[in-house]
């Protein structure tokens, strides 16, 4: 998927809510856990149920892969379950990879020829020779991550540089000049609205994956009012508050009504910004 076709299915569906299948076997409700193929099933019904207010899916791979082989098949078949069903989303592998250079190439190769995902995570720690392998494939995105949700990011995120910068600001600079906004997303926490005005300065084109809307505390409309650009600019992910809206046999409508909620909100916001009519 490229950048204008997915800026296309933001306005289309007036939403740019990702939702994330960050999906715990253990909190499964028991309507369905009888399933062999729970993980799966759970993941397909609140796929089916959030689509229509959702433009982007984003596995967690330690959800899966905590369950050995299994848990691998059950991302498999998520992934393809979505790209066969609702070929318009965005698929992100939230794998948060970065290794050496013929390492990252093996992570690439996994998750863009064998998955099928359109993005996936990456940490840049590592510099350059770690992240270009991710980005020679055509119509696939880096999700670099540039300042994360997690109240450790103050270890190292927020450190002062010589030169003024903090550590993430200085990440994201140096990675603008790797791969352009066609290519390159940044992650920015969504409880940091303060600090995505400043990644939105550095980075006035590129869309930001923010995570951190719900569960986690952060305040839509202050995200939205720190990082739209023109093009909205904006995949904010929701995971536990859709796929934990119920825990009974009514969990993919509960879901779906939170989604919906979501995306009304998005709508709002996309209108008094003037990104809709």
């Amino acid at each position: 998927m490229n950048k204008k076709e997915l800026v296309g299915q933001i306005r289309r569906k007036r939403s740019f809510l990702c939702v994330g299948l960050d999906t715990d076997s253990a909190k499964i409700p028991h309507a369905i856990t009888h399933d062999e193929n729970a993980v799966f099933q759970f993941n397909k019904r609140i796929i089916d149920a959030t689509a229509p207010y959702a433009v982007a899916y984003k596995p967690n791979t330690a959800f899966y892969e905590n369950e050995g082989a299994s848990g691998w098949v059950n991302l498999e078949k998520t992934i393809h379950y979505i790209k066969a069903t609702y070929p318009e989303m965005l698929v992100i592998a939230d794998a948060k990879r970065g290794d050496i250079g013929n390492t990252s190439g093996r992570y690439a190769s996994a998750f863009f020829e064998q998955l099928k995902a359109d993005a996936i995570t990456v940490a840049p720690y590592m510099g350059y020779d770690s992240v270009e392998p991710f980005l020679g494939f055509e119509d696939k995105w880096v999700i670099l991550l540039g300042l994360t949700s997690n109240t450790g990011s103050a270890d190292f995120q927020h450190l002062k540089l010589e030169n003024g910068n903090t550590l993430f600001e200085e990440v994201v600079r140096k990675a603008c000049s790797w791969a352009n906004s066609d290519q390159l997303m940044f992650v920015a926490g969504a409880t940091q609205p303060a600090m995505i005005r400043k990644i939105r300065t550095i980075a006035p084109e590129y869309f930001f994956l923010v995570p951190g809307v719900g569960a986690q505390g952060g305040n839509l409309a202050e995200v939205a009012k720190a990082g739209f650009n023109t093009e909205v600019g904006l995949l904010v992910n929701a995971s536990r508050s859709i796929l934990y809206a119920s825990n009974s046999a009514d969990f993919a409508e509960a879901a779906a009504a939170e989604a919906k909620s979501l995306q009304k909100q998005m709508e709002l916001l996309l209108i008094k910004n003037k990104l809709l009519s």
